[in-house]
């Protein structure tokens, strides 16, 4: 089935250079280069990059540490939290504009006819193509990602940057903005509920500012004391150094959920039993999905 959606695919359109950043092997460093964009079809939009963030993932990519179940396709333009203006529209779109505030995230493009599609969860496509390092069913060869000074993407995969965002500071709101975001209006975040950040990294910044934009109460989860300041500005109403038995046992079974943004090896034991075990979600970075408490 999967061929037979390439094979069915648009027609090769032409293609023009652009200027990127890739990678020739796990072994060296980023380097400038040229890639092809394909000219905009009737439903693409071209975009010229202005910012694109730095995503753990074009690290492990670029270095193909996941081999074992994506392996890197060389050479590689990794980046997938993009934010851009739009420079040239197809003749079918109707979304955009030139001139326009857009955004591309984790994915550029799936089959739109599968169950999950028509359920608007794209993410779970059989045949998702991925922003970079996925089959370019357009052009042939992989899709290059972030790292470039444009891109050409579906109308359906753009997204409407607002005006009166940071643009630069927008950017991961495309990865670590919604990895934090989804499971927590996934599972009813909001006020009068108690939240625990594990974590002050890229997804913990996320987690924090969202959990208090919800209105819930913050917990932030560190080993670190001197992360303390920082998790308090962000909007943090409390902080747990979770090295310290006796501050662990102070929240024990009293969250309403909890956001693991450790990629680390740790003690998910002892987050689990400060759950409150009744219909609340542990949520784990690790694993990047949201279960029950109760069928843990």
């Amino acid at each position: 089935m999967l061929a037979r959606y390439y094979i069915n695919s648009r027609m090769h359109p032409s293609t023009y250079k652009a200027k990127a950043y890739s990678a020739a092997s796990e072994t060296v460093p980023l380097a400038s280069t040229t890639i092809p964009r394909r000219e905009p079809t009737e439903r693409d939009v071209q975009i010229e990059i202005l910012f694109c963030g730095i995503c753990h993932s074009d690290l492990h990519s670029v270095r193909n540490e996941w081999s074992e179940f994506m392996a890197t396709n060389y050479p590689i333009v990794p980046g997938h939290e993009i934010v851009g203006r739009v420079t040239k529209v197809g003749s079918a779109v109707t979304k955009y504009k030139a001139g326009d505030l857009v955004a591309v995230g984790c994915m550029v493009d799936s089959d739109r006819t599968c169950a999950q599609c028509k359920a608007d969860l794209e993410q779970f496509c059989p045949n998702m193509v991925l922003t970079f390092n996925s089959p370019d069913k357009v052009i042939g060869g992989f899709t290059y990602g972030g790292y470039s000074d444009s891109i050409v993407v579906d109308e359906h995969f753009v997204l409407r940057v607002p005006t009166n965002l940071n643009v630069a500071g927008a950017a991961p709101l495309l990865c670590a903005g919604i990895t934090t975001y989804s499971p927590m209006r996934h599972w009813g975040v909001g006020k009068g509920k108690k939240v625990g950040v594990v974590g002050l990294g890229g997804l913990g910044h996320m987690g924090v500012k969202f959990a208090h934009a919800f209105g819930a109460h913050v917990v932030v989860f560190t080993t670190s004391p001197n992360k303390k300041e920082d998790a308090l500005r962000l909007g943090a109403d409390e902080t747990v150094v979770s090295r310290n038995a006796d501050e662990m046992k102070k929240h024990a079974g009293s969250f309403d959920f909890i956001l693991d943004t450790v990629s680390a090896d740790h003690d998910i034991k002892r987050l689990y039993q400060s759950t409150r075990c009744r219909r609340q979600s542990y949520v784990s970075r690790r694993s990047r999905r949201a279960s029950r408490c109760a069928s843990v």
